[in-house]
């Protein structure tokens, strides 16, 4: 009975000291294994940091889309139990990019467009079409021609509106000559001393072209799976500040599977003229209001944020 036992107590031991043992080689291998796969990730990125060194023509763009569709029938706790509503939206950032050893020539483009709905069924009169709700496009062209690593003359084209609803109405297009500085990798900053503000509207009585400076920042990085472009466009009026507008575009974006993942935008402006010509339009002349003017109209500052789905073209 005693060597039964101690028979017994042997082999459970073995076992417990065979499976605790194969427990700890998997738990190497696994370290091993994620020591490989982090090595690989690193010559990957350095792979392609090469690639984007390499001289010529490259092209990508990167996005946010964002969906949402809802249907309530009798639904009798809500305020509008019987309604449909919806929300798209999409936004996009194309790009292409030539870098040469004595010049260069940067385009990109940035995309904002997104649809909304809520129609009560109860009401007949209630609009049960998709509304433009945010509408932002611009366009960029910088042709440098390089008098060091970090600095080069340059011509700048930008031009910027609405796609959806009143289509250059206003419409904005810069057109100038200046510097280009690269202080650092993947930063752009172009001030342009001698450029023309073009704008393009019914009412030419408070759009008005203007000559002036521009200056425009852009910083676009990738950090292993998050990507990040941020745009900044200032022009300043010589001959009126109220003619003077900026505006500030960030977009992020991070890849969680096969370049679908979450994006995130958001950006800021300024622009008295638009001010003017809103509250212009909304104005009651009947009412005891005085006429808007850039005298009067305060100037708030113009908003945006999108966030959805992306996906890394």
């Amino acid at each position: 009975m005693k060597k039964t036992l101690l028979i017994m107590t042997l082999f459970i031991g073995t076992i417990i000291s065979m499976n605790a043992q194969t427990k700890e080689e998997l738990k190497a291998l696994k370290a091993e294994k994620e020591a490989e796969a982090k090595a690989l990730t690193k010559e990957a990125e350095d792979l392609q940091s090469q690639i984007d060194k390499f001289p010529g023509w490259k092209f990508g763009a990167f996005g946010t889309i964002g969906a949402s569709l809802s249907e309530f029938n009798n639904w009798y706790a809500q305020g509008t139990p019987n309604n449909s509503s919806g929300n798209i939206n999409i936004t996009a950032n194309p790009y292409a990019k030539l870098d040469r050893e004595k010049y260069f020539w940067y385009s990109k483009a940035n995309i904002n467009l997104s649809w909304v709905k809520f129609d009560d069924k109860d009401d007949p009169t209630d609009d049960n079409s998709f509304k433009e709700a945010n509408d932002v496009f611009s366009l960029t062209s910088l042709y440098g021609y390089k008098l060091s690593d970090k600095l080069a003359v340059s011509t700048l084209g930008e031009y910027r509106s609405t796609l959806i609803n009143n289509f250059n109405d206003p419409g904005y297009l810069d057109l100038g000559v200046g510097i280009t500085w690269t202080p650092i990798e993947n930063l752009v900053v172009v001030v342009h001393p001698i450029n023309y503000n073009f704008v393009f509207a019914d009412n030419d009585a408070i759009f008005e072209s203007s000559f002036g400076a521009k200056i425009v920042a852009n910083y676009a990085r990738t950090f292993g799976n998050f990507e990040l472009s941020s745009n900044l466009s200032s022009f300043v009026s010589y001959e009126n500040s109220n003619l003077s507008n900026w505006t500030w575009i960030n977009s992020f974006s991070y890849n969680v599977w096969k370049g679908i993942g979450l994006g995130f935008d958001f950006g800021f402006r300024d622009s008295k003229q638009e001010a003017v010509n809103f509250a212009l339009g909304n104005w009651d002349p009947d009412g005891t209001d005085p006429m808007p003017s850039f005298e009067n109209v305060d100037n708030k500052l113009q908003v945006y944020t999108t966030f959805g789905l992306s996906y890394k073209f």
